[in-house]
């Protein structure tokens, strides 16, 4: 899934930068001057988690456009092009969402995602292959699961739960670094390598380790998203969207590093952990299961 993989390489990558700048500007030296200051390092910590998921959430749109290529469509050129903005924009009156900009990137896979920080403002994009490959009710149905996502403010959502664990990884990662500088290494002179380099490593680790965290409700929120597309657009078309899913996605296995890109998602044992998606089984097999009650 572009959208949340997008989102936590860029928040990590703003953490790391927030914290390296915090060190040269000597705030690590001030937080434990005299002993460990816990109550000024959860208020740093919560400034910096948080200010990095917002940052991250603010560079959303822009960094989903220039990673994949996406063309925004400003004047529908074909009926394909007008058939796109047209059904968006019927979908967005109908959840209540301003209209999103809505765009078209070169792939040859079946994807689709939606970003922004604002719900009346956000961006929904299709690949050349999903357009190719899917028929008019099935590609309705994937538009419609994406803005469903945009009304469920999953974006926002997720930037809060963001917030929150990168607030936990920079306080754990400096109290760990604090520990080992301290009581292990016996260093007593304001800040040893043993604060840099345990911190620094501690907060990548912490960091991975609180993707879980980011992954599981991303899955979550597919069900949800799922459920409202099947309002949008029809439940039967939304089944249908999803076994062409299933059909195209997985007769062939994506490579590791790929699979959180991919709108199938799914995976066992401890890969299911950092996946972006649930199977797509379980989520064809939940819409069913809602069609039977």
């Amino acid at each position: 899934m572009k959208r949340i993989a997008l989102f936590v390489i860029t928040n990590l990558a703003v953490v790391l930068l927030l914290s390296m700048t915090a060190r040269i500007l000597g705030v690590d030296r001030w937080l434990t001057a005299g002993g460990l200051n816990l109550g000024g390092l959860l208020v740093f910590a919560a400034l910096f988690g948080f200010g990095g998921s917002f940052i991250s959430l603010a560079m959303s749109k822009w960094m989903a456009k220039r990673s994949v290529g996406a063309v925004v469509i400003e004047n529908p050129r074909d009926q394909t092009e007008r058939w796109l903005v047209d059904t968006v924009r019927r979908q967005a009156e109908k959840a209540g969402i301003g209209m999103p900009e809505v765009a078209i990137y070169q792939a040859p896979e079946i994807n689709a995602f939606a970003t922004g920080m604002n719900r009346n403002a956000a961006l929904v994009a299709v690949s050349t292959g999903l357009l190719n490959s899917m028929t008019a009710d099935e590609a309705e149905a994937v538009l419609a699961h994406e803005v469903s996502h945009v009304a469920n403010g999953d974006m926002v959502t997720l930037s809060l739960i963001q917030g929150v664990v990168n607030t936990f990884v920079i306080f754990l990662s400096r109290v760990a670094g604090y520990v080992v500088d301290r009581m292990i290494l016996k260093n007593d002179r304001g800040h040893g390598i043993g604060f840099f380099v345990t911190s620094m490593i501690a907060e990548v680790i912490l960091g991975l380790l609180a993707s879980v965290i980011v992954m599981w409700f991303s899955r979550q929120r597919e069900y949800r998203a799922d459920a409202g597309g099947a309002s949008l657009a029809g439940r039967q078309k939304m089944i249908a969207a999803l076994e062409r899913l299933k059909a195209a996605h997985e007769p062939t296995t994506l490579p590791d590093g790929m699979q959180a890109f991919g709108i199938s998602g799914g995976g066992g044992g401890l890969r299911a952990l950092l996946t972006t998606h649930p199977s797509l089984d379980s989520r064809i097999a939940a819409l069913r299961a809602a069609t039977d009650r």
